[in-house]
């Protein structure tokens, strides 16, 4: 009883300073927060000086396991890549131990929800070609946008890939590694994700 009440309390505690202390800190690394942002432990943010990363008001970034029911692997990991990488956070979003990686652009519409420890990224990280692995200057060359447009649903452990649009109002099922576009107001799933019927 006495545990129950101590675990509380300090759950408590941690969500009253997340509050106060994690914005003024990602603010001060030249993030841009629209407006209130609630943040659930620290995510781990790597800003390439000139690209720019912004969170809309409303929106829930969950960096701790007891902040959501099915807990996370790791923190919200927000990075851009190269000086003109953007992050573009809609408003209401919720993203729980997601990782999203951009060398070109990735924007997420408002109302989202990104299920735990999703991956979101823009680019491959190293040219396909073997012998240009090595060559850090082609690195992110053929970095593609990605689009997830407004009140999309991504299930867990959901792996985004570069030049990716997800239309509005869908869902990706868990597990799924989307490759190509998703059309709007559908579930899809599956490696390659794929379409399974429309989300009525």
């Amino acid at each position: 009883m006495i545990s129950s009440f101590l675990q509380r309390a300090f759950r408590s505690f941690l969500y009253r300073s997340d509050r106060f202390w994690i914005p003024l800190w990602l603010k001060s690394l030249g993030l841009d927060l629209q407006g209130s942002v609630h943040f659930i432990g620290l995510p781990l943010v790597s800003l390439f000086q000139g690209s720019r990363i912004r969170i809309g008001s409303g929106s829930r970034l969950c960096s701790r396991s007891f902040g959501t029911a099915l807990g996370v692997n790791h923190p919200v990991v927000l990075r851009t890549l190269t000086s003109e990488a953007k992050i573009l956070i809609g408003e209401r979003v919720g993203i729980s131990g997601g990782s999203v990686c951009s060398a070109k652009e990735i924007l997420i519409g408002n109302g989202c929800l990104i299920g735990a420890d999703v991956l979101i990224a823009d680019t491959d990280f190293h040219p396909l070609r073997h012998s240009e692995r090595q060559d850090s200057q082609k690195a992110f060359a053929e970095a593609k946008p990605v689009r997830i447009m407004d009140n999309v649903f991504i299930g867990s452990r959901v792996i985004i890939l570069k030049g990716v649009t997800i239309g509005s109002g869908s869902v990706v099922g868990a597990g799924s590694v989307v490759t190509q576009d998703i059309p709007a107001g559908c579930i899809a799933a599956g490696n390659p994700c794929r379409v399974i019927r429309d989300n009525l």
